[in-house]
């Protein structure tokens, strides 16, 4: 589903260029990465549970797993914080294919890829790979304020309600019951500030990736109560989120595709997710 990670942090930030890394990347097929000593990551900045910074130390999901990928090659990680551009087009250009244009040189490999069918055809400098999450959208409500979550979201109209601005969440209670709550809608920079207000009680309730609800309730869970049904009138069903390396790397991409799957089958990556509090989700078959 490109169209999701066309704006707002994969879910627009303006820009599009990459924040340097401590050492420079070079895109690069298996035995040059080998050969660097090193496997250069890129992963979308103030991106939380992903990938953020708390203080100087990169922390979040991808990072963990971009760790254990440099270490099943027996290399170090290094990272590139990447700034979202327009659409996930430019994200991979940017990360994986060109660099930036103020000069970045592109990853070996970018975390964090919605794995699609039509943005791989679109993007053919970039390879797809991967997926190691299942993504898609619910709902939280402040407990106080509105204890039952399983609630019509049209019937939350006169209520406030927060979203991430500019993203599906925002368009979806902005449309839903032909618009009867978009004067409602309050809109955030990103996700956790959305979620966030919820469990403040600045806003009723709070439509956000399931990643983003479920690592609040490790702090919020007394303030949160998290929608167990679907979202009814949601169009996007859900979608893979994966690696996506150079089209001249396609040997290191099947290196990382069948470490992704040992470290899924030997409960590594289920385990970071838990750590941040989100419930992993395989991705769907293709």
């Amino acid at each position: 589903m490109p169209t999701l990670l066309s704006r707002r942090r994969v879910l627009a930030l303006a820009g599009g260029a990459t924040v340097a890394a401590a050492l420079p990347a070079i895109a690069a097929p298996l035995d040059r990465v080998i050969k660097n000593g090193f496997l250069s990551i890129a992963v979308y900045r103030d991106f939380e549970p992903w990938s953020w910074r708390d203080g100087d130390a990169l922390k979040g999901i991808d990072i963990e797993v971009g760790e254990l990928l440099a270490s099943a090659l027996a290399l170090r990680a290094s990272f590139t914080e990447l700034i979202p551009g327009d659409d996930v087009a430019a994200d991979l250009r940017n990360a994986v294919w060109r660099g930036s244009v103020v000069g970045q040189a592109p990853a070996d490999v970018m975390m964090h890829v919605p794995i699609d069918r039509q943005l791989a055809l679109a993007n053919d400098r970039a390879v797809l790979i991967a997926p190691y999450y299942r993504e898609s959208f619910t709902m939280a409500c402040n407990r106080e304020k509105q204890p039952d979550c399983e609630i019509a979201p049209t019937a939350l109209k006169g209520s406030p309600l927060a979203a991430e601005i500019d993203t599906i969440p925002d368009f979806y209670l902005s449309s839903v019951g032909g618009g009867a709550l978009r004067a409602n809608v309050k809109h955030f920079p990103n996700g956790p500030l959305a979620v966030g207000a919820a469990a403040k009680g600045d806003a009723d309730a709070v439509v956000a990736t399931r990643a983003q609800i479920e690592h609040a309730l490790l702090t919020d869970r007394e303030r949160l109560v998290q929608r167990k049904g679907p979202l009814p009138m949601m169009l996007s069903p859900g979608w893979n989120v994966g690696l996506a390396v150079k089209d001249d790397s396609r040997d290191l991409g099947d290196k990382l595709e069948s470490i992704v799957a040992a470290l899924i089958a030997n409960g590594k990556i289920p385990a970071i997710f838990e750590r941040y509090g989100v419930v992993y989700r395989p991705a769907a078959e293709s």
